[in-house]
């Protein structure tokens, strides 16, 4: 029986992108849908449905594979020049906020005692794969503002993993032996791109050789890729999800001509991510939400609008620097795309519970705040871009420009 609950797991992935569309004009994006309906059909309300052990292992799964494809996201042949300065200087300037606003609220005691830091890494963040869709139908994803804003959402995506891993794994070892760890990792990464750039030519002889048929020898590859790395990374100490996204990071850095020479790559690692495991994990962390929690403390539920505050003055306000580039507008909607997070939230709250140190009620305060984030940040953002005017020329093209007509 115990099918029974990954069945009604599987249908409610199965009806949630049919009630989005459904309500497009609500514009509530299927992840939210998915936790919802977990947490309408767990315990914390109908009590319907459970995680059983197959619910667990493909939701673990759905985790790993979350994040190898935010790692997929990653053109590492945009993180550079002003861009990159930008991007940098604004998640640190998001990492300094968030220390001070965890220890705030961890001195005003609601309930964060235990998890400050936590808290802090989890803010830092911004889901990649939620705000590329926003930037491409509002035609900005290749201008001066989309690469910005997906460059700076790449930097905010793997500083919180990797502050994450360094800080909230399981393994009791110490911050410098993690570091060091963690530099063999890297070496161990460095070494995989060098050596599978080294046979490339060789292997895609030898993969074009099986494409078409029932091998899906590319996907087998990918898949091999992140268990690889996830195993490497747990068995250094670190969580599943650093070794998931480097992973994910190292393909794209191999694989750097997939989208034109074999597109359907990427089509078929989506459809597997996103069409099956992805959603379990979704509708598990509904599950697992304890919405009683949430429903029952005045402390809980003002936690929520607190935290989505966070949020904005976190990721958003360092958008500002982004002005002079961008414009008034534009900077202000980068701010709220930046601030637009919710599978590292949910991931984090996943270990936060685990490791003991996040209380339930927290944890449910910030998977609803991360909720709201996505469905009124990105709606904003996009009517600021429409309005926005474009984005003025730089100042070192303009004179360029002058020296010519003096010519």
């Amino acid at each position: 029986m115990q099918f029974t609950d990954l069945l009604v797991v599987c249908a409610v992935a199965f009806a949630a992108p049919l009630l989005a569309r459904a309500g497009r004009r609500l514009r509530v994006p299927s992840p939210v849908l998915e936790i919802a309906a977990g947490v309408v059909l767990g315990p914390s309300v109908l009590g319907w449905v459970r995680v059983t052990p197959p619910v667990e292992v493909l939701a673990l799964i759905g985790l790993a594979f979350l994040l190898f494809l935010a790692g997929l996201e990653i053109d590492v042949h945009r993180l550079g020049g002003p861009s990159l300065r930008l991007a940098l200087a604004g998640f640190a300037a998001s990492l300094a906020l968030a220390l001070a606003l965890g220890t705030g609220l961890a001195l005003a005691a609601l309930g964060l005692t235990r998890a400050p830091l936590l808290v802090a890494v989890t803010l830092c963040a911004t889901s990649l794969g939620l705000v590329v869709p926003v930037l491409k139908d509002a035609g900005e994803i290749d201008g001066s503002t989309g690469t910005l804003v997906v460059v700076a959402s790449s930097v905010a995506d793997f500083g919180a993993v990797l502050l994450l891993s360094l800080f909230f794994s399981e393994a009791a070892t110490g911050l410098g032996t993690k570091l060091v760890l963690l530099s063999g990792l890297a070496v161990v990464a460095v070494l995989v791109v060098l050596a599978l750039a080294r046979i490339a030519m060789r292997a895609e002889r030898v993969f074009a050789g099986l494409a078409g048929t029932t091998a899906h020898i590319r996907i087998r590859f990918a898949v091999l890729l992140l268990v690889v790395f996830v195993a490497l990374a747990q068995g250094l100490g670190f969580e599943a999800i650093l070794g998931a996204f480097l992973a994910g990071a190292v393909l794209r850095l191999v694989d750097t001509d997939a989208a034109t020479v074999h597109p359907q790559t990427g089509l078929q690692l989506d459809a597997i991510g996103y069409g099956f495991v992805v959603p379990v994990f979704f509708v598990t962390s509904g599950i697992r939400f304890d919405a009683g929690a949430l429903a029952t403390s005045g402390a809980a539920q003002a936690q929520v609008p607190l935290f989505v505050v966070a949020l904005l003055l976190v990721r958003g306000l360092p958008a500002l620097l982004y002005r002079p580039r961008l414009g008034t507008r534009r900077a202000v909607a980068a701010g709220l795309l930046q601030a637009t997070t919710l599978p590292f939230v949910v991931a984090a709250v996943e270990i936060g519970l685990r490791l003991r140190v996040l209380s339930p009620t927290t944890g449910a305060a910030l998977v609803a705040a991360g909720m709201v984030s996505v469905l009124v940040f990105p709606a904003v953002a996009s009517g600021l871009l429409r309005a926005a005017p474009p984005p003025a020329a730089p100042r070192a093209a303009g004179r360029a420009r002058d020296a010519d007509g003096a010519v």
